[in-house]
């Protein structure tokens, strides 16, 4: 008997140049979505003003749901026979979503920038659909779908603040 220690071959009815490809998009939506957490958690420390309990708490809710969106994006390329990026180095180079150092922005202008990482991240999920579409990967279709109406949404609701 002998024993064999290679994984498997992936054969879950998407060619590896596919799985690459949706793999790499979803590098950068996980960047994207991880730089956007990172980002809203930070304003939600440091947010001051009139509208403080409002955006504190707003601002909560928007970090914990990016926070639990990131795990089955990484999930979806480990599935895809990929590694999902990890690091700030790594995220730092794929995001499209520019990180905010230093001191914080005055409260509208965290809401300005939230706008603009919620919309950057849609507009990446939206890239990548018709490539996984194309594909037949309905699991990543499906992801990007509910990632879509999220960012969608926020930004709506963000942009809502900003109206007078």
């Amino acid at each position: 008997m002998t024993k064999t220690t290679a994984a498997p071959s992936i054969n879950i009815g998407i060619g590896e140049k596919d799985r690459a490809a949706i793999a790499k998009g979803l590098s950068h939506l996980l960047a994207d979505t991880y730089t956007l957490y990172l980002t809203t958690h930070n304003f939600h420390w440091n947010v001051t003003g009139p509208m403080f309990n409002t955006l504190h708490t707003m601002f909560m809710a928007q970090y914990t749901e990016l926070w639990n969106a990131v795990d089955p994006i990484a999930e979806r390329i480990r599935s895809l026979g990929h590694f999902a990026p990890g690091s700030y180095a790594d995220f730092g180079k794929l995001a499209s979503v520019p990180d905010v150092p230093g001191h914080p922005p005055k409260a509208l202008e965290m809401v300005r920038i939230l706008v603009k990482g919620h919309e950057a991240v849609a507009r990446t999920a939206r890239e990548l659909f018709s490539q996984a579409d194309k594909a037949g990967d309905e699991p990543t279709a499906d992801l990007l779908t509910q990632r879509l109406t999220v960012h969608e949404q926020t930004a709506w609701m963000l942009r809502s603040l900003l109206e007078e």
